[in-house]
């Protein structure tokens, strides 16, 4: 591939995040091939100019580089074995999902089996900022390439985090943040339950942090839509359930008590069992 040619890029998963990863980098002019294991979502970005398929094969055949953005370790690995009769040989495999650490060791080993360049690159963002190019990416891989992959994250993201050399780093740093949000989703919710069942009106929990050292974006987002009882997803109450339990086994493999994330666990267990599991994480105030 000439340095003057833009690579082809293969983006298996279009979902909430794997969509407008797509959308944006075609916007950056470069050629994008989707793949969706639910066929629609990938036959969405036709619109947009981008060509989907109905097999990881077909979607990676003549690609350079690989983009994963799926629900977890097993399904990338298993939309890349689908895929591998028809990967190039020394292709670039950017990891953009939350994996896990068993889940990312096994796709590192899986690409240096095979001759893949790997990067293991989650992404700090959801829905919203996944749509406006403001992703922040957490990235570890080898220096060689960087210079390859560096556009690719430029067109999707805000900023560029590289933590290591080393595939994993990324996904522990990733734990760790995800049970940062959690732990804000939970105590916003649980605060304004409070309020509501103490008799309180939960806006005024609201008034009283704006402008103050407790408030956030993330604050304003999250109390906003559940005062409005507007739960559109931005980050799913099952997909906080599947990461919740990475950060759990993660911590105990560490020998780090995480007796709030334990307990947010249960919370949204608690949600996701009373049915409201495809609706934002912000569903944790219906638990």
């Amino acid at each position: 591939m000439s340095s003057n040619v833009k690579p082809t890029i293969a983006v298996l998963g279009t979902g909430l995040i794997g969509a407008p990863v797509a959308r944006n980098l075609h916007k950056a002019e470069f050629t994008v091939r989707a793949w969706n294991r639910t066929a629609s979502k990938a036959d969405d970005l036709v619109k947009d100019g981008i060509e989907a398929f109905t097999s990881p094969a077909n979607a990676v055949r003549d690609a350079d580089m690989v983009i994963t953005v799926l629900k977890d370790g097993p399904s990338a690995l298993e939309a890349l074995q689908a895929a591998e009769p028809a990967l190039r040989q020394g292709a670039i495999w950017l990891q953009l999902g939350t994996v896990g650490i068993e889940g990312i060791t096994t796709l590192t080993q899986w690409a240096e089996q095979r001759g893949l360049v790997f990067y293991d690159a989650p992404v700090q963002g959801t829905r919203q900022p996944a749509e406006q190019a403001q992703l922040v990416i957490l990235a570890s891989g080898p220096q060689e390439h960087r210079p390859a992959v560096q556009p690719i994250f430029d067109a999707i993201g805000k900023r560029t985090l590289w933590v290591s050399d080393q595939a994993g780093a990324s996904s522990r740093l990733k734990l760790a943040l995800n049970n940062w949000a959690f732990t804000l989703t939970h105590g916003l919710a649980e605060s304004l339950a409070l309020a509501r069942g103490l008799g309180v009106d939960p806006a005024l929990v609201v008034d009283v942090v704006t402008g103050g050292p407790m408030d956030s974006g993330y604050f304003q987002a999250k109390s906003a839509a559940i005062l409005a009882d507007n739960y559109s997803t931005s980050f799913s109450v099952a997909n906080a359930v599947k990461d919740s339990r990475l950060v759990i086994d993660a911590a105990k493999d560490a020998g780090v008590r995480v007796d709030g994330a334990q307990a947010g666990l249960a919370r949204f267990e608690r949600a996701l069992a009373a049915g409201h599991g495809e609706k934002d994480m912000a569903a944790s105030y219906l638990a």
